[in-house]
């Protein structure tokens, strides 16, 4: 059985509604800003949509509705409201009265450059709002960000996952960290030194003792011995006060702590840290996504 639906539009439920109110012709058509003809028209395909006159002329007193008439008369203010809803202006958001959760995928060493930064700059401007910080999952990132599951994903630029918007959030340069006191002194640091002295390094996948200052060493034809191994950028600062180990670092992460430890330039050019944020396309013009993007970026780039 055809569906009706396809017989119908807004117009016709307009000029039903417009008749209902004036009970005459020209004054609905002028209503609607449409030809005494245009509306004859489309009463026309009302009655033959619903098999019935639905508006009669009663001499000298324009038309009245038939009961059947009455009847969807009845129900068609609510069914416009509806259609005026959907049809509207986009919803906005309002960060002061949200208290919607912001999902952000970031293993620990991102969450722990962007974290401390973010949390209080969101509790400025939307102080109801929430924020979790959860470990992301390579196979299903793609899936939940398309689910709205996260919101968000934040760490070392992707390129397998197609389809996701993705920007450069940070670059940062690199600096090496040791305790206040270090028997090595506070000197800027030689590659010899660098080279003699215990490294502490982290690293993402858990017990790997090489990473990117040694693929750099490599190829300058030198080596670092590193004799600590650690997954968590939290953890760095307080072995680092506690022992002689050096740590190579992102500056924004170690500047953090810089009234416990000493800061220099590594000897050799390590390159940049760069972190990037990644979304589904369907967020990109959602209100509260797009505020939420907003202050993440000024959050980043404010440093």
């Amino acid at each position: 059985m055809p569906d009706r639906l396809n017989n119908i539009d807004i117009g016709l439920l307009t000029a039903f509604e417009a008749l209902l109110l004036t009970r005459n012709v020209s004054r609905a058509a002028e209503r609607l800003g449409i030809t005494q003809p245009a509306l004859s028209s489309r009463l026309t395909r009302l009655r033959a949509l619903f098999g019935d006159q639905l508006f009669v002329p009663v001499a000298g007193r324009g038309m009245t509705p038939t009961p059947r008439a009455e009847e969807l008369g009845a129900m068609l203010p609510s069914l416009l409201d509806h259609l005026r809803d959907f049809v509207g202006p986009p919803p906005s958001f309002d960060p002061i009265a949200s208290d919607r959760v912001f999902v952000v995928a970031a293993h620990d060493n991102p969450a722990a450059i962007l974290g401390p930064d973010l949390v209080p700059a969101l509790k400025k401007v939307a102080p109801n709002i929430r924020v979790a910080f959860v470990l992301p999952d390579a196979d299903s990132l793609a899936p939940s960000l398309e689910h709205g599951e996260i919101d968000m994903f934040v760490g070392v630029p992707r390129t397998e996952d197609e389809g996701l918007i993705g920007r450069m959030l940070l670059s940062d340069s690199f600096l090496t960290a040791q305790r206040r006191g270090h028997p090595r002194g506070s000197h800027a640091i030689t590659m010899e030194e660098f080279c003699a002295a215990d490294h502490l390094l982290i690293s993402a996948e858990g017990g790997e003792f090489k990473g990117q200052v040694d693929r750099v060493l490599d190829e300058l034809g030198h080596e670092r011995r590193v004799n600590v191994s650690i997954q968590s950028y939290a953890l760095a600062p307080t072995i680092l006060a506690n022992s002689d180990n050096l740590c190579t670092l992102p500056s924004r992460f170690l500047r953090r702590f810089d009234a416990m430890l000493d800061l220099f330039p590594p000897p050799l050019d390590v390159g940049r840290f760069q972190l990037q944020a990644m979304w589904h396309p369907r967020m990109k013009d959602d209100p509260a996504h797009r505020w939420f993007r907003k202050q993440v970026f000024a959050t980043a780039q404010a440093q």
